[in-house]
C-alpha cells in the first residue's frame, strides 16, 4: 500500500489451498500474513488456531476451494467461525476459485444445486463479503445474501498476449469460445485484443466428455485464442483446438483463469495442437503440472488492489472496466 495510509486493523490470513498466492497478495497490499496454524486431529478433523488478536479488525481470508475441495471448504468454514468468535469486525472471503460452481441449476431431475449450497454454508458461518474471480456462472453472485465483488481475468490474459507480442496490431486474430455459454467471456477478451470472435458448437454426451460439432465464424488463416473460465480434464479445449487447426487456423493458443487440470489434462495439453496455454495462479499448480506449454500469470496484484480498494471504500470497477495495467495505483 505504497503512499497510502496503513491501517493496522486490516489483516490478511492464508489457509492451505494456495499459500504462495496469499503471500504475493499480502505483499501487494503491503501487510504481513496473519499468524495462524492449521492442522488436523488424529481422526482427520481440522483444527485452527489464530495466533494473534483480531478483535475489531477487518479480516480477509484467502482460500480457493480447489482440490482437495471438501477439506478446503471445511477449513474456510471453521476459520470463519473462529474469526466470528474472536470478535473480528468484518470477515471478508477472498476466493479466487469458487468450487462446486458447475452445478448452478437443475439440468436434470433430482440434481442438487451445489453452488447455492456452498454459498448458504459460507453465509451461515458468518462471512460479511466475498471477493472472487471469474465465477463459472455470473448469476452465482445472487446466491449470496452479502456483497460479492466479482473480478474478471480477461484484462490480465489480454495483457499477456499484448506484452509478449503474441498479438500485435494488424494481426488476423480470432478469440474463440469453446461453447455457447462462454461467448460473453470471449467477447470481453476480444474487446481488449480488438479482434473478432468465433464459437465452437459442441455436444456433451456426459460430464467431462465433449464432442466438437461445428465452428461458427471464420478461422481459416487466422491466429486463434481459445478462452474458458476453467480447464478441468482438458477434453473440451483440446478437441476445440484440433477442430480449429483442421479448419485452417495458423496457430492455436488457449487461456483460462482457473487451471483445475485434473486426470488426463496435462497429457492431453502436451499432445495437443495448442501452442501455449496461459493460466492464472488462482489455483496452486504443483511442479508435476508445470509443463513448457503452460504459462502462469499472477492475479496477486489484481486481488491485492481489490482488497485495498474495498478496505478504503473505493470502487473496484476500474479493475475490470479497463486494461488492468492502467489501473494499478
Amino acid at each position: 500500500m505504497s503512499e497510502q495510509y496503513f491501517d493496522s486493523k486490516l489483516k490478511i490470513f492464508a489457509l492451505n489451498s494456495n499459500r504462495p498466492l496469499a503471500e504475493k497478495i499480502a505483499e501487494s497490499v503491503g501487510v504481513e500474513l496473519g499468524k495462524l496454524s492449521v492442522d488436523q486431529f488424529s481422526d482427520g478433523e481440522i483444527r485452527i488456531n489464530i495466533e494473534e488478536s483480531i478483535r475489531g479488525s477487518h479480516v480477509y481470508i484467502i482460500q480457493s476451494t480447489s482440490s482437495p475441495v471438501n477439506d478446503n471448504i471445511m477449513e474456510l468454514l471453521i476459520m470463519i467461525d473462529a474469526l466470528k468468535r474472536a470478535s473480528a469486525l468484518t470477515i471478508n472471503i477472498v476466493m479466487p476459485y469458487y468450487g462446486y460452481a458447475r452445478q448452478d441449476r437443475k439440468a436434470r431431475s433430482r440434481e442438487p444445486i451445489t453452488a447455492k449450497l456452498v454459498a448458504n454454508m459460507i453465509t451461515a458461518a458468518g462471512a460479511d463479503r466475498m471477493l472472487t474471480l471469474d465465477l463459472h456462472a455470473a448469476q452465482i453472485q445472487g446466491f449470496f445474501d452479502m456483497p460479492v465483488d466479482h473480478l474478471v481475468g480477461a484484462p490480465l490474459l489480454a495483457n499477456y498476449f499484448l506484452t509478449q507480442g503474441i498479438v500485435t496490431e494488424g494481426d488476423d486474430v480470432v478469440v474463440v469460445s469453446p461453447d455457447h455459454g462462454g461467448v460473453t467471456r470471449a467477447r470481453k477478451l476480444s474487446e481488449f485484443l480488438k479482434s473478432s470472435i468465433a464459437i465452437i458448437d459442441k455436444r456433451r454426451p456426459k460430464a467431462n466428455v465433449a464432442e466438437v460439432m461445428n465452428i461458427i465464424g471464420n478461422v481459416k488463416g487466422k491466429k486463434c485464442i481459445l478462452i474458458d473460465d476453467m480447464i478441468d480434464t482438458a477434453g473440451t479445449i483440446t478437441l476445440a483446438a484440433q477442430a480449429l487447426s483442421e479448419a485452417g487456423a495458423t496457430e492455436v493458443y488457449a487461456c483460462c483463469t482457473h487451471p483445475v487440470l485434473s486426470g488426463p489434462a496435462i497429457d492431453r495439453i502436451q499432445n495437443s495442437v495448442i501452442k501455449q496455454l496461459i493460466v492464472t495462479d488462482s489455483i496452486y499448480l504443483p511442479e508435476d503440472k508445470k509443463i513448457d506449454k503452460i504459462v502462469e500469470v499472477s492475479i496477486s496484484n489484481l486481488m491485492g488492489n481489490a482488497i485495498t480498494r474495498i478496505h478504503e471504500n473505493r470502487s473496484v470497477s476500474p479493475l475490470f472496466e479497463k486494461k488492468y495495467t492502467d489501473v494499478i495505483k
